[in-house]
């Protein structure tokens, strides 16, 4: 029977456990994945406890807190902490979401365990490479194609299209969708992912967009739409409670109906 291993530089290490804040009654601890790829070292889990007493609500800030006021060597991406940028995305106690919509008392009792987002390359500690990620979200053309004279205002749509985009416009690219789909882990050079596929279908069904052939011939191949399995993480984990999986079988659908 075969046996796998990780490589050895991959497997991670207990790190360092870093002191309490004194004086304080209300401490919660957060094991937070490191590495630096400087030192040649392992990943490591350091150990961390919050002051709750001093800190904000969310997991962010209690980030915010530990690089603040114990360890700022800790790196991590955030910028509008209302969950409309998608930067703090990361996976937290098992499950990819945002840190800043994410409360410390919404997370299970015990330590709060943080790492970057799986099956990512990772850069330093919790922030992951997404090139490939948004490589394939412009390989979609996101934006409005049209073969028809430019309106002198706006291009319209009736309120019955624009309803059609809603549950796809609010996709913030976080990539949780993207990086917790099994499907993506084993084919992300040629699977386009949940992220990728719901942006495609949101131009798809735009009335005002004239490129239908075009875009899906784009899609037309047996990795680029056709390795989702419907697993349904996608949908799962969205944290602005997007279905992916549903936007990839409609894309399915009007391959079907092209065909017919």
């Amino acid at each position: 029977m075969a046996q796998f291993t990780l490589p050895k530089n991959s497997k991670y290490t207990e790190g360092k456990t870093w002191p309490k804040p004194a004086g304080a009654a209300n401490l919660q601890e957060f094991r937070i994945y490191r590495w630096n790829p400087d030192d040649g070292a392992n990943p490591r889990i350091d150990t961390y406890y919050v002051d709750r007493d001093d800190c904000g609500p969310m997991v962010l800030d209690a980030l915010l807190w530990i690089k603040n006021n114990v360890d700022s060597t800790l790196v991590f991406r955030r910028s509008c902490r209302e969950g409309i940028c998608g930067s703090c995305a990361m996976n937290i106690m098992g499950g990819n979401t945002l840190a800043c919509t994410l409360g410390i008392d919404d997370c299970a009792a015990g330590s709060i365990k943080i790492y970057p987002l799986p099956h990512m390359p990772v850069l330093k500690d919790l922030v992951p490479d997404l090139t490939s990620f948004f490589a394939q979200h412009a390989s979609i053309e996101p934006w409005l194609q049209t073969e028809t004279a430019e309106p002198e205002t706006e291009w319209r749509q009736t309120p019955e299209e624009r309803s059609k985009l809603d549950g796809l416009y609010e996709c913030i690219l976080c990539a949780c969708c993207t990086t917790s789909c099994p499907s993506y882990w084993w084919n992300g050079d040629r699977f386009l992912g949940p992220a990728a596929l719901l942006q495609a279908y949101r131009w798809l069904i735009d009335s005002r967009d004239e490129n239908t052939g075009e875009r899906l011939n784009n899609l037309h191949d047996p990795f680029r739409l056709y390795r989702c399995h419907t697993i349904m993480n996608c949908a799962n984990t969205c944290p602005k409670g997007l279905n992916p999986a549903k936007a990839i079988a409609e894309v399915k659908k009007m391959m079907i109906a092209r065909v017919v």
